[in-house]
């Protein structure tokens, strides 16, 4: 038998190995996520900074001066805006007590409603939403335990970041150079394309956020203003971080606000006067903001961009949330590249194929009319 044939498996066995194979390969990213997703991110942040570097380069820096100069602005422009977020956390978590009562009271008035206006027993509501209060702010040793290893191994990560990035930066020929070793010569073509393209897809990407998050925190901030919402800043910055997630954070973002809104102003109308002014916000982003600087080469249609993020979700939380759209442009340049996995890149892609049966008839009738 020539070794090189491959083995004619059923159709059955093919795909117990492949599933099999998945779910190995999830099993691991899941179990390795506190190595996995710090790189991952560092992978991204030095790309984002590349060209940045080759331009100090080019202005004959040394390599190491021109890394370490771009790490500490980019660290500093980071550290202004945490030290803005936080400053503003800080006036609102003074008045926090104030708009727990202020809510706690108007709850308390839309219970009294619905009691009557549903027939319930308002005790036994008022019983219920007691139990819950006490349940949600009681808090195990264990939970305060783990809620504190996680806080410590988030400045952990946060700490390994700049240096995974500062090696990446440096050893950035060596590993290009690797992945091209890694494949035949036949195949380098192709690799360098897939490479580029990758490099392209995260750059466009990340600065196009980057760009979007101003813009539209800008929008969010004179929008609560000029409505007169208390901590128009925290909520317009936290608005536009949170519109980073596809789909799902511009729900949270105008949430946050209204409650803010229900909470601090006499009429509960303020509350439906944010929800329009952030769908404005949020058809000019979709249709303006996002084709004009976020698109990329890479288009991925909205069935699959909404299945990942809840995917990144479950397998990395909120940073699988944020990974998973840029992740699966890069999974599409791969496949668009490699003959047999083409089908799966059409299928990702946001391209609708032409109908079979009516382009032949309209050919037909323009080739009569000619």
């Amino acid at each position: 038998m020539d070794a090189n044939k491959s083995l004619n498996l059923p159709f059955y066995l093919k795909a117990t190995i492949l599933l099999v194979g998945i779910f190995a390969f999830i099993s691991m990213l899941y179990i390795a996520q506190d190595i996995i997703v710090p790189l991952i991110f560092s992978v991204m942040i030095a790309v984002l900074l590349h060209p940045i570097v080759n331009f100090f380069v080019r202005m004959r820096i040394n390599r190491v001066v021109a890394i370490i100069f771009t790490l500490f602005l980019t660290i500093l422009i980071t550290a202004s805006l945490a030290a803005l977020i936080f400053r503003q956390a800080s006036i609102f978590l003074e008045t926090w007590p104030i708009l727990v009562d202020n809510f706690s009271e108007m709850f308390n008035d839309f219970t009294r409603w619905g009691s009557r206006y549903f027939d319930l027993n308002q005790w036994k509501v008022n019983r219920w939403v007691k139990d819950t209060k006490s349940e949600s702010l009681t808090m195990s040793g264990a939970e305060l335990g783990q809620t504190m290893f996680a806080v410590g191994n988030g400045i952990m990560i946060m700490l390994l970041i700049p240096v995974y990035v500062f090696i990446l930066l440096y050893y950035n020929k060596l590993l290009i150079e690797f992945i091209h070793r890694v494949f035949a010569s036949n195949e380098q073509r192709r690799v360098s394309q897939i490479i580029s393209e990758t490099k392209t897809v995260i750059q466009r990407y990340l600065a196009g956020l980057v760009i979007e998050g101003i813009i539209v925190a800008i929008l969010n901030i004179a929008a609560l203003f000029a409505l007169g919402i208390e901590y128009a800043i925290l909520l317009g910055i936290i608005g536009a971080l949170l519109n980073v997630i596809p789909y799902i954070g511009g729900l949270v973002a105008v949430a946050l606000p209204m409650a803010v809104a229900l909470a601090t102003k006499s009429s509960g109308m303020y509350a439906f006067y944010v929800l329009g002014i952030y769908y404005i916000i949020q058809l000019i982003d979709n249709n303006l903001i996002v084709p004009l600087i976020v698109s990329s080469k890479v288009k991925i249609n909205a069935l699959f961009a909404i299945i990942v993020v809840f995917a990144g979700n479950a397998l990395w939380g909120i940073s699988g949330m944020f990974l998973s759209i840029p992740l699966l442009a890069i999974v599409k340049v791969i496949f668009d590249h490699i003959e047999p996995l083409k089908p799966w890149g059409f299928l990702l892609g946001a391209t609708m194929p032409e109908n079979r049966i009516i382009k032949p008839i309209i050919k037909k009738m323009k080739s009569k009319i000619k």
